[in-house]
Order: C-alpha cells, then structure tokens, then sequence
C-alpha cells in the first residue's frame, strides 16, 4: 500500500502527460511552413554538423548529420557488426576481450569528443560501454573504434564517459555499488560494506592511449552522470549521487526517502598530485587493455592485474559533497564552470549550486556533517539560485553560450530554457515523447554552438509508420538560433539515444582518412601485389595469402583443400581509391563476411565440412563487373593425394 501511495502522483502525471500528447498531436505537433527549407539539404550539399549519437543497446554509435538527420554511419564498438565483420574477422576479435573472456554486446550510453583549452578539438571520441564497465576511444580520422579499456572495481559503468577540458582524463564511476574487493556476502549486508569507485583514465595527449591513472574508493551509494569543471572551475569534476540510503532492494521507494541527495565535488588536480607522490595503493584488479593499430590492421588484447586505489580519507580537502534535490540525474557545468546544476528527478526545482561560494563555504568550513568522512556542506551556502516551475521529471541540462540553458524533463515531455543567473523560464517546448537527454553541438564544451538542439526521445508513439510491438526510439532537432525554440525535425535512431555529441563537420573533414596506403600496411600476412599471392599448407592449416582489385581475386581458383582443414583467407584490398572497399564470403563460413578497405587486410577463418567445390564471392558492388568477383575452392576427402594448387592470371600454380 506504501508503494501504490508513493507511485500514485506520477502516476497521474503520466496521465496527465498521455493526454497533454494527444493535444499536441493535433495542435502542437504541426510545423511552420517554412521549417523544411531549415533541414534541407540539397543532394550533393553536406551538413553543417556531424551529430555522434549513442546506440544503447545496440552497443554502437552511430553517425548522424545535422540539420538533416541523415544517418552516414554505425561506428561498432562494443558489439559485433556483421556489416563491417567487427568482432568476427581475427584482427578485430581481441577488442571484444575482458577479464570475462569475449563478450560481444554491451550498453552504449555516452559520447564526448575530445578538447584542448575546453574546445572541441575532433581527435577521438569517447563513450563507455555501461554493462561491462569499458571506455571505447573512435578516432575521428578513420570513425573506426581504436581502443577499449576495461574498468575494474566497477558495475554499472554509467558516469562516463565524460573528459577534462584538455583531455587529461577521461572519467568513469560506478552506478551499481559492488564488494570491493568482490567476495561471497549477503547482499543484506550492502549498507557500509558495498563501495563505488571513481576511474581517472588518463589519455596520452599524442596518441590517445588511455591507462588508468588512479581510482578513488567512495562510499555505496548510486553514482549517476558527471561533467568536468570548466574554465574556472578546471581541475574539480562533479558528480551526481542517489540512493544515498544505501538500500538494497525496491529502490524506486526505497532510494526515495531522503530530501536531499549529493553532488560530489572531486578536486582531482590535488588527487592527481597525491598520486604522483607515491599516494595510493596499489591493489590486484584484472582487467583488458585492447588496441588496434591501423599498420598492422590488427588489434591486441591485454590483461593488467592492479590499479591505484586512493581512500578519500587520506586527501583531506579533496572531496565534498554538495546537497543536491533529490535524486539527481544530470550534472552539468554551464561554460563558465561558476554554474553547476543538479537535475533532481523527484525535485519541484531545478537547483543551481555556485563553484565560487562552494570554494568560499570549503574555506569557511560551512560543513552540515559527513558521510563516510567526506565532509557535507552546506545547501544554503553553496546555492546559486533555483528554477522554479520548470518542469517534471528534470533530466539534463546544457548551455547555448549565449546565457541560457536547455533542461530535458521526462514526465512533462518537453524541453525548458532558461536564463542563467535570473533563473527565470523563458521558453518551453513539447517533445513527443519522454525526453532523456539533450545535445547541444559543443554544449558541453566552454564554446558551445548554440544554433541546433537535439532531443533525445524515450518514447515515439505515433510519429512513425507502425512497425509491430517494436518502435524505434527517436531524435528531435529544434532551432535554438532566436528567442524562442522551434520543432523542425523527427529521425529514428540506431537503438537508444541516451546521449550524444556534436561538433561542426570543418572540424573534421579536412583530416578524414581515405585510404590506407599500400606501403605503410605491416599486417603480418598483407601482400602488396598480385605476384605476392600464394596458398600455403601446414599440416591442417592453410594460408592463403589472397589480394583483391576491380573485379577479381588473386587466386581465384583453389584446389588441394581436404575436409577437416583450418582455412585462413588472409585478404588484401589493392586498391588506392576512396571508397572502393571490396568484400568477401565463403559459402558455410561461420562467420560474417569481411568488409576491406583499400589497403588493409582482413582475415577470417573457413573449416569445410564437405566434399565439393564450393564457391567465393565479393559482396561489396564494386564495379560493374562486380558479378563475375568470384572463385572457387575444391574441397576433397580427408588424406586425399590431390596438391595444394591455385590459379593466378589464369595460370596454374603449385601450392606449397
């Protein structure tokens, strides 16, 4: 009964909503006449912005143009794609590793493009695998994911993947408090024994590499999102916190309870030179460290077995907590970095904490207690100022850089401006439906572009043609260059959108990769020319060293296979034009096709299980002699006498 009576205002909210959303259909939902001419962009033209946006649980992120809304790419990360053979070829294989063997799926949830001096930059882009706690880093000169670390000590890696302003680090924390170390306990026992942990993921400024720099052990509460400080406020990192009750079970009551939940304010510069004086302590984590080099198309998997661990107790003055209304989700910092607002989910208002009179009340030691020796301060000391009426259900804040700010609200569906500093509501508009996150190209940034904003729906309804029970989520874009918003846009999206980032496409075209080049490819089995290709036999393995070129294979023709054989296609695309990949497939293979670029090498494996002779084929449209891309390879029995043999050029040649 307790719960039926706590559920029971929201209830009636979505109600509310529900019929709030059919009015809009029929009066809100229509757009001025000349929105169309907004989001058109003639064939051949290209959008203004690129627009990364997360695929949930598709694990992907995919690649999206604005103010078009045309979907250019699905980069895969952390999820096998059949499409591009990532996570089946041999190359890409090792960047599915972890610590729990190959997990090929995960919950892709937040995007960040990296910064210098708090600017996009357009080097890579971060976004953090949430099931199995991993960090992905994409290269945004090949859109191709380069690396994934592994985050130990973690579950629910969901406050990432957000980074410092010149990408010092990048930063992960845990949503669900686990044993630290983990260990056979009851789980009754969560309150004081479960812990969170904090990653700082350091990031090579020439080449991106991520290493985990230190790990801070917090205490068991539900870490949700974090944004570095900016601009004055560099160097601290601001994370939002609920079930602050430390509750175990039925949590939509019982992580309610308390008025007023936490920021935490973590001055990582200071921990960051603790560390590097010899602080913390090292303790045995294991976990995967996978990169893939683009020389040798090829990537490796690691296995570390320790990271820093730092107890907050020992840094004094390093961590705060700021009181925050209740049950906050989003955690953002306004470019300036003085502004740092805490959307409480279950809060009336949207609460506004100060950087500068929380560095005068840390001073001052305006404490109101502390939790697990982190010292409290106080709300009133802290407050900036709150938004009033704004809203149900705050998610998620970002700035134009113009002076105002954007704030999703899921149980009303709409998106809210306001002004910072007055706090005063000056513009809202409906989303259709339930709003999670919002995008603002650089809004996270000091320099944000404030001309388009996207929403990031949870629900669609009734704005698609019906697909059965399964609708896809979708995005919004909004115009937010005048006074007011305008609607101008709906486009489906890959899986969920629980994030995204956006930068101008200047920022990146230019330094887009086209090729790979021939010469600088150091795969272990490439070729360079036709003349280099060769079937090779080693007991039950085969090799076959195979190149590719507008239309044929080099060899086409392969005899001397036995059933019960290990066949390798090693294959080189020869090609050096932009965007004439060739691709390659093998009747019975048990894996995906493979995609090639030219220049690179890919590899996958065929165990043939029958007599015959059995065809190849390029499934790539290459040319228009793309129909006669094929070969065949005779499989025979078992011991047969028949040689390793192959035709090059029409010629037969003797395998070894």
């Amino acid at each position: 009964m307790k719960t039926i009576k706590i559920l029971l205002p929201f209830l009636t909210l979505i109600l509310l909503f529900g019929s709030c959303s059919k009015k809009g259909k029929k009066s809100g939902g229509a757009l001025a006449g000349d929105v169309a001419e907004k989001v058109y962009v003639a064939p051949g033209e290209h959008d203004e912005f690129y627009a990364f946006i997360s695929g949930g649980f598709s694990g992907q992120l995919s690649v999206y143009g604005l103010p078009s809304g045309r979907l250019f790419k699905v980069i895969p990360v952390f999820s096998l794609d059949a499409e591009k053979a990532y996570g089946f070829n041999e190359e890409t294989k090792p960047m599915l590793n972890t610590s729990f063997g190959f997990v090929p799926w995960d919950d892709a949830h937040h995007p960040d493009i990296s910064q210098t001096n708090g600017e996009l930059d357009g080097r890579w882009c971060f976004i953090n695998g949430n099931n199995t706690p991993r960090i992905a880093r994409i290269d945004l000169s090949t859109f191709e994911t380069a690396e994934i670390i592994e985050i130990p000590n973690s579950a629910g890696n969901h406050s990432s993947s957000f980074i410092t302003e010149n990408t010092e680090y990048v930063v992960a924390s845990t949503r669900f408090s686990i044993p630290i170390p983990q260990k056979d306990m009851p789980i009754s026992e969560y309150k004081s024994n479960f812990k969170g942990t904090m990653s700082f993921i350091s990031v090579d400024k020439e080449t991106g590499n991520m290493d985990i720099k230190f790990q801070l052990l917090m205490p068991g509460f539900d870490y949700d999102l974090s944004h570095p400080g900016r601009d004055k406020s560099h160097g601290w990192f601001f994370f939002t916190t609920y079930n602050t009750e430390e509750a175990n079970s039925l949590l939509e009551v019982n992580a309610s309870q308390n008025d007023k939940d936490f920021i935490a304010a973590v001055n990582w510069k200071k921990i960051e030179e603790y560390v590097n004086n010899g602080g913390g302590k090292k303790v045995a984590a294991k976990y995967a460290h996978n990169v893939y080099n683009d020389h040798t198309h090829t990537a490796t998997s690691t296995i570390k077995d320790q990271v820093v661990m730092v107890d907050p107790r020992d840094v004094p003055g390093a961590i705060f907590f700021l009181p925050t209304p209740k049950s906050p989700h989003g955690c953002d910092v306004d470019p300036s970095g003085e502004y740092i607002v805490g959307s409480g989910k279950l809060a009336a208002e949207l609460t506004v904490h100060s950087f500068s009179k929380m560095l005068k009340a840390i001073e001052g030691k305006k404490f109101d207690g502390e939790a697990y020796g982190i010292p409290i301060l106080k709300y009133d000391e802290v407050l900036a100022g709150v938004v009033k009426q704004p809203g149900l259900g705050p998610l998620h804040t970002e700035f134009d850089g113009k002076g105002y700010a954007y704030t999703t609200f899921f149980i009303s569906s709409e998106v809210v401006k306001w002004k910072l500093g007055t706090w005063e509501v000056v513009d809202r508009k409906p989303t259709y439906y339930s709003v999670g996150h919002l995008m603002i190209p650089g809004g996270n940034s000091r320099k944000p572009f404030g001309k388009y904003l996207v929403a990031m729906n949870k629900i669609t309804k009734d704005r698609y043609l019906p697909t059965g029970p399964e609708v896809n989520q979708s995005a919004q874009l909004y115009d937010i260059s005048g006074d007011k918003m305008e609607l101008l846009l709906d486009f489906p999206t890959i899986g969920e959108p629980h994030y995204a980032a956006g930068c101008p496409a200047s920022l990146l075209t230019d330094k887009s990769k086209k090729i790979y080049k021939l010469e600088d490819n150091k795969h272990k089995y490439a070729i360079t020319k036709e003349a280099d290709a060769k079937v090779v036999r080693s007991g039950n393995e085969v090799h076959i060293y195979m190149s590719m070129i507008r239309s044929h294979f080099a060899p086409d023709n392969i005899e001397g296979i036995q059933v019960g054989d290990k066949v390798y296609f090693h294959v080189t695309n020869l090609e050096q034009d932009y965007d004439v990949p060739h691709g390659i497939s093998m009747i019975g293979a048990n894996t995906s096709e493979l995609l090639i670029m030219p220049g690179q090498t890919e590899t996958f494996i065929w165990e043939p299980k029958q007599v015959g002779v059995w065809p190849f084929y390029c499934t790539d449209f290459c040319s228009a002699l793309h129909q006669e891309m094929q070969g065949y390879v005779r499989v025979s029995p078992k011991g047969s006498s028949t040689p390793i043999s192959y035709t090059l050029d029409g010629e037969s040649t003797s395998g070894k």
